[in-house]
């Protein structure tokens, strides 16, 4: 099974985004057996950028992300690299290189910028649509899946 956890500043917005996004994505493919999927959140304006794109995130709570995570999951990606600093103080170091950005698997590296700040969550959705997609193909092109 592949843990992975999504990870924002403030865990708000971008993070359960990317979270719902990438489990309907597996689930379209039939390999959401071989997935587990968290992130950390704080707020509802994901939910309603998700549910405007048909994507249900019923039952989801805020969590916040812990020093054990690191152990816990395989991969933590963060939204920007704002996020891997703040992961990096709570975590401590990432010796297993765990810790990366959703769009570093793009083939346009780039930070998400952040939706609570700037209002545009349409661009964010799209910006967490393409990592999930570039993410997904990352695993299945290198076997783990």
């Amino acid at each position: 099974m592949i843990k992975i956890l999504f990870v924002c500043h403030g865990n708000i917005c971008r993070s359960p985004m990317a979270e719902f996004i990438l489990k309907k994505k597996v689930a379209e493919k039939g390999l959401q057996d071989s997935f587990r999927i968290a992130s950390a959140a704080t707020s509802s304006e994901e939910i309603w950028e998700l549910k405007k794109h048909g994507i249900s995130c019923e039952g989801k709570r805020a969590v916040q992300m812990t020093k054990t995570d690191y152990d816990r999951y395989d991969y933590i990606i963060a939204m920007e690299h704002w996020n891997v600093r703040n992961i990096l103080r709570i975590v401590g170091n990432d010796p297993q290189r765990k810790i990366s950005l959703l769009l570093d698997y793009s083939e346009n590296p780039r930070d998400i910028s952040d939706p609570w700040y700037t209002g545009d969550f349409d661009t964010a959705y799209s910006d967490i649509e393409e990592g999930c997609d570039a993410f997904l193909n990352f695993l299945i092109r290198n076997g783990r899946v």
